[in-house]
């Protein structure tokens, strides 16, 4: 028993140390298949190298790359510079509001009416006349000679001089005949522009239009320019003294119709009046009574008629009486414009009415109707307070103002005038067009949508 017992521990420990054997083996059979792998300090090195040599050919294809970027970006600078020359030469030929520059144009003149600028602009073409037969409009520092002969090098000077003067006018003539408010700059360009290429083209010969013939030119452009701008003023100065002479003559027109309907009707109440009294001293009970309210009535309509022509008369005689409107129209113009103007009409609702009959889609409101003896000179002295707010910056007859109500009231109470503002605009024409469209979009989409129900296939069909 003890004999099996010690050949059963014997056995187990040969098995164990068997398997420790190949345990050993196989371990010492992977450290060595991995060895490379297991040594880090020297994969750790390796790996070093292999990126130190990446960098550096990261580094020569980032200076490649930076030199070629830099090459690049010199080339699109030069051809860029070429294309903005070009842009810039082309924009001066063509007449398309998209290339034109809207600077301001600082005057040069202050001439008072244009008279004045047709005086001066024919003393400058003058001066100009006088340069080219003097022959200052163009210089040469050489006296040249052809085939030794100075005087055929003097003619051919003459010559040369003769055609570089008739093609700088002829481009200056152009650019004068084109000058409006909104290329003025361009058109200064051009001349300028006109004078270096054919002074470069003149160089061969060392001839070159002077520089007090080119500012001649220039003083001509712009005297031209601003001669129009000062027709233009003067024009839209005349239609608007015609406007108020209509607007004053249809006034008269009025005052004088209400007058003589106001003295007729007087006529007709002061007759009817003697007539009533002349009855009233036979009549009795009722009919008395009756003819009493008849005188009373009579009485009030006679007095009614007589104020109506004293007041027709106050107002022929008082020339610049009327009354000052402020309107507004929020369809048309938004909800922050307002429009404020004067009209001598008896009736000035008629004024309001042909406003709104005029160019606008929707009628104006009207916010403060203020008469004044003087209305020319309070719609005025309103205007001045405006004129920051003031819309239309060249046309002042357009009297629109960019405000509020709360502003021109604050302006009303400063000026002592006794007028009660209405604040809110009813805009009712807009308002219920508003109304109509959002009942139409409702309906146009209820449709479609009943549409896109007829289009779908009966269940029984799929």
């Amino acid at each position: 028993m003890a004999a099996s017992l010690l050949i059963a521990v014997i056995a187990i420990l040969v098995v164990q140390l068997s398997r420790k054997s190949r345990s050993n083996e196989t371990l010492k059979s992977s450290l060595n298949r991995y060895k490379d792998i297991i040594d880090i300090d020297s994969e750790v090195s390796k790996r070093k190298a292999d990126f130190a040599i990446l960098g550096s050919k990261l580094s020569e294809l980032e200076k490649v790359y930076k030199e070629k970027d830099s090459a690049l970006n010199q080339d699109y600078l030069q051809h860029k510079a070429i294309y903005e020359n070009l842009r810039k030469e082309v924009s001066l030929l063509e007449e398309n509001l998209e290339n034109i520059s809207y600077g301001l144009y600082k005057p040069h003149y202050d001439y008072k009416t244009s008279e004045e600028f047709k005086q001066k602009l024919e003393e400058i073409i003058n001066r100009q006349k006088q340069a080219i037969k003097n022959e200052m409009a163009t210089y040469c520092p050489v006296k040249w000679e052809v085939g030794g002969n100075k005087a055929e090098g003097s003619k051919m000077t003459k010559y040369y001089s003769k055609l570089m003067l008739r093609s700088f006018n002829g481009e200056c003539d152009s650019a004068i005949a084109k000058v409006r408010w909104n290329n003025i700059g361009n058109m200064e360009a051009r001349i300028e522009k006109a004078y270096e290429s054919i002074n470069k083209l003149g160089s061969t010969h060392q001839i070159t239009i002077t520089k007090d013939y080119f500012d001649l030119k220039l003083q001509e452009l712009r005297l031209e320019f601003e001669l129009q701008e000062k027709l233009y003023q003067e024009k839209e100065e005349q239609r608007k003294i015609k406007e108020q002479m209509r607007e004053e003559e249809k006034a008269q027109r009025e005052i004088e119709k209400a007058r003589k309907e106001a003295e007729e009707e007087e006529e007709r109440n002061e007759k009817a009046l003697q007539k009533a009294k002349a009855e009233i001293e036979k009549a009795k009970g009722q009919e008395l009574e009756l003819l009493t309210e008849k005188i009373k009535l009579l009485e009030e309509n006679l007095q009614k008629a007589h104020e109506l022509k004293e007041r027709a008369i106050s107002r022929a005689q008082l020339t610049k009486s009327g009354h000052v409107y402020i309107i507004s129209n929020i369809g048309s113009f938004g909800d922050s414009v307002y429009k404020i103007g004067m009209t001598r009409r008896l009736e000035p609702m008629d004024r309001i009415d042909e406003l709104g009959d005029a160019s606008v889609p929707f009628d104006f409101d009207v916010h403060g109707m203020i008469y004044s003896e003087n209305a020319p000179e309070l719609e005025n002295i309103l205007h001045k307070k405006l004129e920051p707010k003031r819309i239309n910056l060249v046309n002042l007859r357009a009297e629109f103002f960019n405000t509020t109500i709360d502003v021109i009231e604050v302006i009303i109470n400063e000026l002592n005038l006794n007028i009660q503002l209405t604040k809110i605009a009813e805009a009712k024409e807009y308002r219920k067009t508003l109304s109509i469209r959002e009942v139409q979009r409702g309906a146009s989409q209820k449709n479609e949508k009943e549409i896109k129900e007829d289009l779908k296939f009966p269940e029984t069909l799929i």
